[in-house]
Formats: structure tokens, C-alpha cells, sequence
């Protein structure tokens, strides 16, 4: 493998992705073939279950329902008024691609859903590997492309959900920023912006790396190049219209001017009941509705760790793209997002901290790991499958 890292390491990547899409989809299969046998009930229930709509479960049938019949102009709601879940909530890059897929093909839905995600899932761990080899040995950032691809939300990779579609569109993105590829980023942000929610953290990312460009040319005696100020500028204000033009459309088509922002209040409501949304708020309210004071000690905690985690030396090493990024996008999950199983999955994009040395210092840590990560894939997969779909 070292000698193939180092002469094609696309190739090497190829070989770990397609490994990890033989254990994901041995555990897949598995789960799927013995529910079917013993007759268990999944907590997205399929009209028709093969494996290809099991993979295609969760929020999925919303994309094949955007793909199929579009986003609705009148919102659907209950007897008192309240917005009910609905198609607005997911964005139009993952199911444009894929029925453009069916119509060439003939596929059907989910199975065409399925074979994209999976395609995107190779161009997100190959891009996972080209931004960490930039910071780090190409074996470290190998690895960590390993441990992305057989963790925990690794299955997803070949899901008919646009998490791929996104992770690849963004790595590419922070790629182009790392390289110092300004407006080459823009296109690629763009679309990750329409894919799924959570580019304004990118936005933000883009205004700390003028930061840190301007202070390091300062410390250097030199001035910043206008041209890169304009550049960076420029792509940081393309990226937050991006980022913010989705609620608009919705308001736009149902003519509704929370149309968006209530769809997505609307899942809230087994959680937490009815809210108004507050920034900063909903990881609080989360976890005061459920543990009381305890559990607003809890979030407490966990933000003081990911401060912690994010200040020591072995993230620092990564880069300030990648830990400006994971700042601003926890920073934007904490601001927007209320916690709860869907957290693992949107944690993923900030699987480049996989490249820390933290996780790879030694042969008998990196065996943990990746022996950690298979296991805890399959442990994933029961509650996910069975109790509440991410």
C-alpha cells in the first residue's frame, strides 16, 4: 500500500473506499436479511422492502417524493394552523442528480439513489484525502480517510441520502481553500449549498482565512495581495447569498414568509413540542425539556470540550481552514440545530480532525481505532434501523 500511496494514491483510496463498502454492506444486508426472516418492524416502513428501499429509508422518501412530484406551493398543515413536515426541508441537488439518473437508466428511485450516493461517497473519502495530505503524511491522511469510511456513519456513504453528494461537494471547496483557489471553490460551494444546509458556516470559515492571511502577512513584513482580499471577499459573499437564498425560495414559491423556517420547526415538535425559534438556544431548550438542569450542565460541558479539543496542539497542526471550519460549523449547529439522533450524521463533515495525529500515533492506537470504528458501524445500525432513523 505504501508503494501505491505514493505512485497513485486515488488508487489507494479506491481500494480502502471499496472495502469499507463491503463491510457496510455486509452489515447492511445482514440486518436487513434477518429483520425481513424473524418479521421486525423498521422505523421507516417500505410498502415494497428490498434491500434497495431499506436503503433508501429515513428522510429519503422525501427526495424521491422532490424528484417525482417536486416541492408543494401550499405547505400542509394541522387543525391549529402549525406547518407539518414537508418536502421544504431538503434542499434540490441530491434528488435533481438522481432523476436525472432514472430517466437515463430507468431505474427506479432508490436504487438509482443508492449507486449516486455511492459514487459521491468515493469522491468525498478521495477529496477527504487530497485536503489532509496538504497537513499531513500521506499514510496519516490514508488512515483517516480508513476510519471516515468504516465509522459509525460510514454506511451512509451508501444511502440514498445526500450526505455524500454534500461531503464531496464541500471537501472539494475546502480543498480549492486550502490550495488557495478562490474562485475555483465558489461553483463547488455553491452547489453544496443547494445539497444540504450548513455552508454559511464555509462563509464564515472564508472571513477567518482573510484573518489569518492579512495577520500572517503583516507578522511577515508584507502586505496581503489585493487580488486574493478581493478574491476571498468576493467568494465569502457568493457563498453566504448560498447559504441563505434556500428560505427565500421557499417563500418565494408558497408565498409564506417563514415557509421554510416553520417546515423545519416542524420536527421539532416530538422533541420539544411547539417552539419559536431562538439562535443559540435550541441545544438548551433540548436538553432542559428532557434532564432539566443537569442536562444544560451536560451542553455546558460538551462545548467546553470542544473548545478544549479544538485548541490542543494536534488539531492546531491540521491547519486554521480545517479548524476554522469545524469552529464556525459547530458554532452554526449549536446557533440552528436542535440535538438529537441526527447529530451523528451531521457531524460528518468535519471528519477531516480525523487526520490528527490524535487518532494515529501508534500501530497499536491506530488498530483501536479502526477496530472501534467497524464496531460501533454496527452497533449504529441497530438503533438507527429499528427505533429512529437519523
Amino acid at each position: 500500500m505504501p508503494a501505491l500511496l505514493a505512485r497513485r494514491p486515488w488508487v489507494a483510496v479506491l481500494v480502502v473506499y471499496l472495502l469499507s463498502r463491503v463491510l457496510s454492506t455486509g452489515l447492511l444486508g445482514s440486518l436487513f436479511a434477518l429483520a425481513t426472516s424473524q418479521g421486525w418492524s423498521f422505523a421507516s416502513d417500505r410498502a415494497d422492502p428490498t434491500f434497495f428501499t431499506f436503503s433508501g429509508s429515513w428522510d429519503a422518501s422525501f427526495y424521491k417524493t422532490i424528484a417525482e412530484q417536486g416541492y408543494p406551493t401550499t405547505l400542509p398543515k394541522d387543525d391549529d394552523g402549525y406547518v407539518q413536515s414537508n418536502p421544504w426541508a431538503f434542499l434540490p441537488v441530491f434528488p435533481g442528480i438522481v432523476k436525472a439518473i432514472v430517466a437515463v437508466t430507468g431505474l427506479p428511485f432508490y436504487t438509482a439513489g443508492v449507486l449516486v450516493a455511492t459514487v459521491f461517497g468515493f469522491g468525498a473519502a478521495l477529496m477527504l484525502y487530497r485536503l489532509l495530505a496538504l497537513r499531513v503524511p500521506r499514510e496519516r491522511a490514508l488512515f483517516a480517510v480508513a476510519v471516515f469510511c468504516v465509522g459509525p456513519m460510514g454506511y451512509l456513504l451508501q444511502c440514498a441520502y445526500a450526505e455524500s453528494a454534500f461531503l464531496f461537494f464541500f471537501f472539494t471547496a475546502l480543498w480549492c481553500l486550502m490550495t488557495r483557489r478562490y474562485l475555483l471553490l465558489i461553483p463547488f460551494a455553491v452547489v453544496a449549498a443547494f445539497t444540504r444546509p450548513g455552508m454559511l458556516a464555509f462563509a464564515l470559515t472564508l472571513g477567518v482565512h482573510l484573518v489569518v492571511r492579512w495577520r500572517e502577512s503583516r507578522i511577515r513584513g508584507g502586505r496581503l495581495p489585493v487580488r486574493d482580499t478581493l478574491q476571498i471577499v468576493f467568494a465569502g459573499a457568493v457563498v453566504t447569498v448560498a447559504g441563505l437564498a434556500w428560505p427565500w425560495v421557499a417563500t418565494g414559491v408558497t408565498g409564506e414568509r417563514d415557509a421554510y423556517l416553520d417546515t423545519e420547526l416542524s420536527w421539532w415538535v416530538g422533541y420539544v413540542g411547539h417552539q419559536a425559534f431562538r439562535p443559540l438556544t435550541p441545544w438548551f431548550t433540548m436538553a432542559a425539556t428532557w434532564l432539566s438542569w443537569p442536562g444544560v450542565l451536560l451542553v455546558l460541558l460538551a462545548l467546553a470540550a470542544g473548545a478544549f479539543w479544538l485548541t490542543r496542539r494536534s488539531t492546531r497542526e491540521l491547519g486554521h481552514e480545517i479548524v476554522g471550519f469545524t469552529t464556525s460549523y459547530w458554532l452554526y449547529l449549536v446557533a440552528v440545530f436542535l440535538p438529537q439522533q441526527s447529530l451523528f450524521r451531521l457531524m460528518m463533515p468535519v471528519a477531516p480532525l480525523l487526520g490528527s495525529r490524535l487518532f494515529s500515533e501508534t500501530r497499536r492506537r491506530r488498530v483501536v481505532v479502526l477496530v472501534v470504528a467497524v464496531v460501533l458501524q454496527a452497533v449504529a445500525l441497530i438503533p438507527l434501523w429499528f427505533i429512529g432513523y437519523p
